[in-house]
């Protein structure tokens, strides 16, 4: 592959999730080049095929199939690497099986791409992104776990639904594991800095059931895995956003995993709050005032996640 002045993307499996971040990375133009890397080696080379061959129709993209050693010099390395969840499993219950296969991998890739901004989807996210931390010499900020991005959209498209108004014109969030033990600040959610109840009191719109959504938000995925066995347009689309914003250096306020230290009193777990990232991945955390209740919340989720931690064989 020829080198060349561009953004270079390397994804990492080309499974369902894989493929459609591709896809996705070559209907919107977000990168010049694209390289997939799967262990079954025809697979990623067909789906490389199938891309290139409609590219025609839209942004010119390169699209190749390659092996560890092809990251090298990418921007980003999307890592959706592993098992995927099957009907009725929780993503911690993958959290072992996924853990081995990034251990083996990714100190491989690391050597390759030591300066690559990672983006981490694999499940369980959180789990996987603090592996990655431990199993490679990358940075924090270099390392950002897509999280409750995906939670924090289906939210938004929740309430945006309830309210009939677009999904961007709703302020609320997902904060925690990106999982069972997830939770809506709901102090800090706003339609154009109205508290959420209030602009429903005032607009004549029906209560929202706070425990409905968080519940509806929750178990969103596994409902679509049910349905159709898998989930990946939703979050193809949450990963262009993401690397989007990296190569842009958009300075986007996203909710994702990253290493925390000392917020809220949490400290050595990978969970989702705001950051604001550029290109140079994890640019800034931030950190909204949340009532007890809520910071109560973020650390029993912290706590899930750090059981999980704890019973792994890193």
């Amino acid at each position: 592959m020829a080198d060349k002045n561009g953004t270079k993307i390397t994804i990492l499996g080309a499974g369902n999730v894989g493929a459609s971040v591709a896809y996705t990375f070559a209907v919107a133009g977000t990168c010049s080049d694209i390289v997939l890397v799967d262990i079954n080696k025809a697979k990623a080379k067909g789906e490389a095929m199938d891309i290139r061959q409609g590219v025609s129709f839209g942004e010119n993209v390169e699209i190749f199939d390659g092996g560890y050693e092809d990251a090298k010099d990418s921007d980003i390395v999307v890592v959706t690497l592993g098992i995927a969840r099957k009907p009725g499993q929780t993503r911690l219950d993958l959290a072992q099986t996924n853990v081995n296969i990034i251990k083996e991998v990714m100190p491989q890739v690391a050597k390759y791409a030591p300066d690559a901004i990672y983006v981490v989807v694999s499940n369980p996210v959180d789990v996987l992104t603090y592996t990655i931390l431990k199993c490679t010499d990358l940075k924090p900020n270099q390392v950002i776990g897509s999280g409750t991005a995906l939670d924090t959209s289906r939210l938004r498209s929740i309430i945006a639904d309830h309210v009939g108004l677009s999904p961007n014109s709703i302020h609320a969030y997902v904060f925690g594991e990106h999982g069972d033990s997830s939770f809506i600040p709901w102090s800090i959610m706003n339609i154009a800095g109205v508290p959420v109840d209030e602009y429903c009191a005032d607009q004549d719109h029906a209560d929202l059931d706070e425990d409905e959504i968080i519940d509806e938000v929750r178990k969103a995925g596994a409902e679509v895995i049910k349905r159709k066995g898998a989930t990946f347009y939703a979050i193809a689309m949450t990963v262009n956003k993401i690397c989007d914003t990296v190569l842009r250096d958009s300075k986007n306020i996203i909710t994702v995993s990253t290493m925390i230290n000392n917020r809220y009193g949490i400290s050595d777990v990978c969970l989702s709050l705001p950051c604001v990232i550029g290109s140079n991945g994890i640019e800034k955390e931030v950190s909204p005032k949340l009532n007890d209740a809520e910071i109560e919340k973020l650390q029993a989720s912290a706590k899930a996640l750090r059981n999980v931690i704890d019973q792994i064989q890193f």
